[in-house]
C-alpha cells in the first residue's frame, strides 16, 4: 500500500523526483504546547517494515545537512539513501543486527558495529536509530511519555529519554494515519523529516 502525503491541494509528485525537491528550513524554537483534555487515545503500533520518501534536514548547532531522503526499514535491515537538494546521491547507509556500512557517493566506505555510529556521518548529528523507526511512524515505545494528543487522538508531543518528538502534521484526519511531518530535537541536536510517501507492506 503507497501513501501519497497532501500537500495543501498541490499534486503529488512522483517519487523519483522527491530528492530534487527544496531542503527544508530547520525546525525554529519549539513553542509550547497545550495539553488537552476529553481526547480518546488512538492505539497505535508500529509497522515492522516501511518505505518512505521526503525531505530532511538536521543540524547540531555546528554543521548542517539537508536534501532528500529515502528509507527502507525491516524488522532486521535498514536502508538509508541521502540525496542533495539537486538530486544526486550523498551516501547510503546500511545496516542489519551486527554491521552498518556507509558507502558515499565517491565510492568509499565505512564500516561499523551498528548504524549509531555511523550516522553522525551521513546526517551530522547522534540519534538513537532504533528508536527513530517507531518515532517516525507516530507510535513512541511503551517507556516513551506522551504529553499531549491532538483531536484525533494521535500523539502531538513527545518525550523519550530527553529527546522532544513533535508531531505538527499528518497524512489525513484518521486516527490511523501516518506523520508528514515530524521535528525531533535535544538540545542544540534538531532534525525536521518532511513525508511525502508512506510505502507499507500488505
Amino acid at each position: 500500500m503507497t501513501l501519497q502525503v497532501p500537500r495543501n491541494g498541490a499534486a503529488a509528485v512522483p517519487a523519483r523526483t522527491i530528492a530534487a525537491m527544496a531542503a527544508v528550513a530547520l525546525l525554529s524554537a519549539c513553542a509550547p504546547v497545550e495539553i488537552r483534555e476529553g481526547i480518546t487515545v488512538a492505539a497505535r503500533a508500529a509497522a515492522p517494515a516501511f518505505l518512505l520518501e521526503g525531505r530532511i534536514s538536521a543540524t547540531d548547532g555546528r554543521q548542517a545537512a539537508n536534501g532528500g531522503v529515502a528509507w527502507q526499514h525491516t524488522a532486521r535491515t535498514d536502508h538509508l539513501t541521502l540525496f542533495s537538494p539537486l538530486g544526486q546521491i550523498i551516501a547510503r547507509l546500511e545496516s542489519s543486527a551486527d554491521s552498518a556500512t556507509l558507502t558515499r557517493a565517491d565510492g568509499t566506505q565505512h564500516t561499523a558495529p551498528d548504524a549509531n555510529a555511523l550516522l553522525p556521518e551521513l546526517l551530522g548529528i547522534e540519534l538513537p536509530v532504533a528508536r527513530l523507526a517507531s518515532w517516525v511512524q507516530g507510535a513512541p515505545g511503551a517507556f516513551a511519555e506522551v504529553r499531549a494528543h491532538d483531536a484525533a487522538g494521535r500523539p502531538l508531543l513527545v518525550i523519550d529519554q530527553g529527546w522532544r518528538i513533535d508531531y505538527p502534521g499528518y497524512a489525513d484526519e484518521g486516527p490511523q494515519a501516518l506523520p508528514a511531518r515530524i521535528d525531533i530535537s535535544r538540545g542544540e541536536t534538531r532534525l525536521r523529516l518532511v513525508i511525502d510517501y508512506w510505502t507499507l507492506p500488505q
